[in-house]
């Protein structure tokens, strides 16, 4: 395999788990659920797209063409992940969860 196919599968890598990893500290590290859920569904869904784009390259690129496999899950990963996030969302809404301080907008008070 080329060294630039390495290079752009190695740098692929480390994106993905830089954002996997601010995405896994900020889940642990915000104080209320609103701020937590930017964690998962935002840092982490582009880390393991990152990571998922390495490995179309290089199965693409030692295989026998495009691997179908890795573009359904980016498109069932990109595309699940925002409306997870929505429902989750909205049910807390429903629920008044408790919020931070530091939480602005507060749409359920008047």
């Amino acid at each position: 395999m080329a060294f630039w196919i390495e290079a752009l599968v190695a740098l692929c890598l480390l994106i993905g788990s830089l954002f996997a990893l601010v995405g896994a500290i900020g889940l642990y590290r915000l104080p209320d659920f609103f701020m937590r859920l930017h964690g998962p569904t935002k840092a982490s869904t582009l880390g393991v797209g990152g990571m998922v784009i390495a490995s179309l390259i290089y199965f693409s690129f030692n295989g026998e063409g495009i691997s179908l496999h890795e573009l359904l899950i980016a498109l069932f990963l990109f595309i699940t992940a925002p409306v997870s996030a929505h429902m989750l969302a909205k049910a807390a809404l429903q629920q008044k969860l408790r919020v931070s301080d530091k939480t602005r907008g507060k749409p359920w008070e008047p």
